[in-house]
């Protein structure tokens, strides 16, 4: 058998997380999915929320799979100019301003002009600010310096900037000798990547898949509600493919494929997740299974949203999610081998 290209799989991964695409202003990159996709010949579609469909015909069309992986990401918007000229942000996503002090980031404005900055505490400098360890990260302390010649706040206007524009952060994406990926947004494009990449496997090899199969390229997950439409009537299993959370009392590793058995919105479908680690036993793939106690994924949205579905949640292993993240080789590797398998089999009812 052919298993998914690990390496192509984390170049893959390199060119998705250098896309800015934090919720709501996604296009490009799916812009980009959706040309990688076209050029293997795979029917897509667009839905009106902006999200990706990508569909693979099946020996069976009376009963339909539906596997998903969103492109949206962390980010924030412009809430208000300072009259310093320095930027006051509202942030996209669940995550701390700790987590991106001193970032680097992107400014796009409405007409599409970038401009550079970085994410700062207004209280920087020790040699001015005496208590600046002390200061609380949040939304009145951070701002960001914009990397042009701005004395005020008619400056900053006078480039274009205003109140609305999203930020994008740096992901400052790195792969070691080791095997390592570093970057942030792993959340979720490593998943992205490993969708993509196993399309183009089923696709060159040729091979039929049993029943008829979508692919969701979710783009507002990370607000909740990238996977609660577009989900046909004969969909009978709903797999989200998004990163295994790690921390203290938590199973995942960087190395596995971590299997969800609850997370923030209850437990998983039982036998959907034992058929999962059947599989991974079959067929020696190296697994964890995992309880996410914050986390919402697209699967728990469709069931939300009403969806009469079996639904299930894996993904690689992710360490300091929703802020400095990192994964291995090994886990993009499992998480791939699981979904060959898992798309080629038979469905749990």
């Amino acid at each position: 058998m052919n298993y998914p290209n690990t390496a192509e799989t984390i170049n893959l991964l390199k060119n998705l997380v250098s896309i800015p695409s934090p919720s709501g202003n996604t296009n490009e990159v799916i812009t980009y999915v959706e040309r990688f996709l076209s050029e293997l010949q795979v029917e897509t579609k667009r839905n009106r929320k902006g999200g990706l469909i990508a569909t693979l015909p099946g020996k069976d069309n009376t009963q339909h799979r539906m596997l998903t992986a969103h492109v949206d990401t962390l980010g924030a918007i412009v809430k208000e100019i300072k009259a310093s000229g320095r930027l006051k942000l509202d942030l996209i996503g669940g995550f701390k301003y700790n987590s991106i002090e001193g970032e680097y980031c992107q400014i796009e404005t409405s007409s599409g002009k970038i401009f550079t900055g970085t994410i700062l505490m207004h209280q920087t400098s020790v040699h001015v600010y005496k208590d600046a360890g002390k200061a609380e990260r949040n939304q009145d302390n951070m701002e960001v310096r914009i990397d042009e010649v701005i004395k005020n706040a008619d400056d900053v206007r006078a480039l274009g900037i205003e109140v609305g524009d999203f930020v994008s952060f740096d992901p400052r994406v790195q792969v070691t000798p080791s095997g390592y990926i570093k970057s942030r947004h792993l959340d979720d494009k490593a998943s992205v990547a490993i969708l993509l990449q196993l399309i183009k496997q089923v696709k060159a090899d040729n091979i039929k898949l049993p029943y008829t199969t979508h692919f969701l390229i979710s783009n507002n997950e990370e607000i909740g509600y990238g996977g609660n439409s577009n989900i046909t009537p004969e969909t009978v299993e709903y797999l989200a493919v998004d990163m295994g959370a790690m921390g203290d009392g938590q199973s995942t590793d960087e190395y596995t494929v971590s299997i969800c058995v609850k997370d923030a919105s209850g437990p998983y479908h039982y036998q959907f997740r034992k058929k999962l680690v059947g599989l991974a036993e079959e067929n020696k793939i190296g697994y964890k299974l995992d309880i996410y106690p914050f986390y919402g994924s697209d699967a728990s949205a469709a069931i939300r949203s009403g969806h009469d579905i079996v639904h299930g949640l894996i993904g690689p292993g992710i360490d300091s999610s929703h802020a400095f993240e990192r994964t291995h080789e090994t886990s993009i590797d499992n998480t791939a081998k699981l979904l060959y398998h898992y798309v080629q089999s038979d469905m749990v009812l």
